[in-house]
């Protein structure tokens, strides 16, 4: 029997994929949620949150680079957590992945219509949606150079728009830059004049799933450790690099926004970053950032379809689905399984219009929780590669990439990501994602027993 192919053609750069992961992770969680987590949690205990935030994530990606070096393939997760937990765990997180960006798909798209009817109004949302559908499939169709560089730019608007408004919300915060309708001095009064933490210190732990959520994407580095050029090179750099961007990105803004917004306003009538821009005079800030999060829409369905073909790409060539949608076209493209993953983003958006109460609502539920029950799964499969990769007789010192501080690192990312899980519970707006999300992984882990069971009796 032939070998199965490991990964699809080598085409990104280093730059490629810094951005990729980047652009992954700076969306709509940081332009319009981030302001949820200011009322639910206060100024400090938002802070908190998303330096805790990072934290785990950062141990979550150490976990994945040593994963993805040793075994740099294409649609990783999956394979991963089938070799080194079981068949099972690799099938759920494959589907829980796959259908964390479907559904982003079918939201991205609906968004994207609406802030162009912010300056089209005559014009029906679906119009704008169908273009954006055309625009991110012709751009993953072409070739993975395409996309890449494409990808790359979008980033780019999005890295520059956080940049200006953290320099700007600095020079406001000490004084050089003036504040309109500030009702107290600059600086960080906010922080103190209502408390430490005026919804109590609970809300710093409830918060921590949108928090997770907003930091999701950042996985999408092994998602291209099988079309990168020289791996073992560029992923350490792309996962070493992490940590300083999420802080300097999302902390940074965090800052600002609650040195700036009272906690009680914000997230409750329009993006922080538009609040805060109008409040230091730029001229056109709704506009501006209208155009920055509607580039960052495009930027996650770009990077969404991307992620979603590659997973299935990988099932089928593992054999878990049928092998037609693991062939690629001339320019190494698995076009069957592309169209079925923006198949499956149209049906989401048709949800989201017919069954909003019913089956959409289940579908954003699961893929909420979707992205921290990877994360568990990357932090245990790497925890159990170590001890077989030891039981081998290798030694750590052949790994090019080594997560450090073993085993603390992985358990850490581990233990914690189980409770942002969990500590959802005490969150009455966020519970009924564990209601569905549960039951949904013991279908998809036992149902796949079962089936590889029955599979293999009839044979």
């Amino acid at each position: 029997m032939a070998e199965k192919q490991k990964h699809l053609a080598r085409k990104m750069a280093a730059r490629h994929v810094q951005m990729i992961s980047l652009g992954g992770v700076i969306g709509t969680g940081l332009f319009l949620s981030s302001g949820y987590t200011i009322h639910e949690a206060g100024p400090l205990g938002t802070v908190i949150a998303y330096a805790v935030g990072a934290l785990i994530v950062y141990a979550v990606m150490l976990c994945l680079g040593e994963l993805s070096v040793a075994m740099p393939y294409t649609g990783a997760f999956h394979l991963f957590a089938t070799k080194y937990i079981n068949a099972p765990a690799g099938f759920t997180v494959a589907v829980l992945y796959w259908l964390t960006w479907t559904i982003a798909l079918g939201s991205e798209f609906t968004a994207a219509g609406l802030i162009m009817q912010h300056w089209f109004p005559q014009v029906p949302v679906w119009i704008w949606s169908l273009a954006l559908i055309i625009i991110i499939t012709l751009s993953n169709l072409y070739s993975v150079k395409i996309f890449a560089e494409s990808e790359f730019w979008f980033a780019a608007v999005k890295v520059i728009a956080i940049i200006a408004f953290i320099i700007l919300g600095a020079l406001a915060i000490v004084g050089i830059i003036p504040v309109h309708g500030l009702h107290h001095a600059p600086g960080f009064t906010n922080f103190y004049q209502h408390g430490l933490f005026p919804n109590g210190f609970g809300g710093v732990f409830t918060t921590m799933l949108t928090v997770n959520f907003a930091f999701s994407g950042t996985e999408l580095i092994a998602i291209t450790a099988g079309e990168v050029k020289e791996p073992e090179k560029t992923i350490p750099q792309a996962i070493h690099t992490t940590l300083w961007r999420l802080i300097i990105f999302f902390v940074g803004s965090m800052i600002v926004m609650a040195c700036l917004i009272p906690y009680q306003k914000a997230g409750v009538t329009q993006s922080p970053f538009v609040y805060v821009f109008n409040r230091l005079g730029v001229p056109y800030a709704g506009d501006l950032m209208n155009f920055v999060v509607l580039t960052a829409i495009v930027s996650a369905a770009n990077s969404g379809l991307y992620a979603s073909t590659r997973m299935l790409w990988s099932l089928a060539n593992e054999g878990t689905l049928p092998a037609k949608l693991a062939k690629t076209n001339q320019r190494g493209i698995p076009v069957l399984a592309l169209l079925l993953s923006m198949l499956g983003g149209i049906l989401a958006l048709l949800s989201s219009v017919i069954a909003a109460d019913t089956v959409y609502l289940v579908l954003v539920s699961v893929s909420g929780l979707a992205v921290v029950f990877v994360w568990m799964a990357i932090a245990l499969a790497q925890l159990n590669f170590r001890k077989q990769w030891l039981a081998e007789g290798h030694q750590v010192s052949e790994l090019k990439f080594k997560t450090p501080w073993y085993p603390v690192v992985p358990w850490f990312a581990f233990i914690t990501s189980t409770l942002s899980c969990l500590l959802i519970w005490f969150d009455p707006a966020q519970r009924v994602a564990l209601y569905y999300t549960i039951p949904f992984v013991l279908i998809c882990y036992f149902g796949y027993q079962w089936y590889d069971h029955y599979s293999k009796a009839k044979n």
